[in-house]
């Protein structure tokens, strides 16, 4: 086991700043290279503070304003167009990068790709994700996958 400190959220271990124990061959074959963590040291004490200090800065201002952010996702469709076959297959699938653009192009305010949940999407139609705004707070978002003319 060794001791880590997250530069990135990642799902099920911890948020940016967090100290975290994984197994070895987890942090050196995926979270090293991905560039999720770093290794734990007395000196990285600093790293935590401004990790910390980023992760507040990036965070929605107010309560007041992330809930108004859900209240927005949630009353409106996203369209997404994609590509697709006959049947409406997708060629590929619908990535989290994909959702966050069109949620921007669509006026909604822009979103961290990061904080978007979504199962695999490989049919046209409609589909719900999930985008957590705070730690407390997370808002459904219905998307609208069409096939491209």
């Amino acid at each position: 086991m060794s001791k880590i400190i997250l530069t990135h959220e990642v799902s099920g271990l911890g948020a940016p700043g967090d100290i975290v124990e994984v197994k070895n061959g987890y942090a050196r074959n995926y979270l090293y290279p991905q560039g999720f963590a770093v290794s734990w040291t007395r000196g990285g004490e600093k790293q935590i503070e401004q990790i910390k200090a980023a992760r507040v800065a990036r965070e929605h201002a107010t309560l007041d304003e992330a809930q108004a952010l859900k209240a927005a996702l949630e009353n409106a469709k996203v369209k997404l167009v994609v590509k697709a076959g006959e049947g409406g297959r997708l060629f590929g699938s619908v990535k989290q990068t994909d959702v966050a653009e069109a949620v921007a192009a669509a006026g909604l305010g822009a979103i961290d790709k990061r904080k978007i949940e979504l199962s695999p999407i490989k049919m046209t139609g409609e589909h719900k994700a999930t985008v957590r705004l705070r730690d407390e707070l997370s808002a459904t978002i219905t998307l609208l996958v069409v096939a491209a003319k």
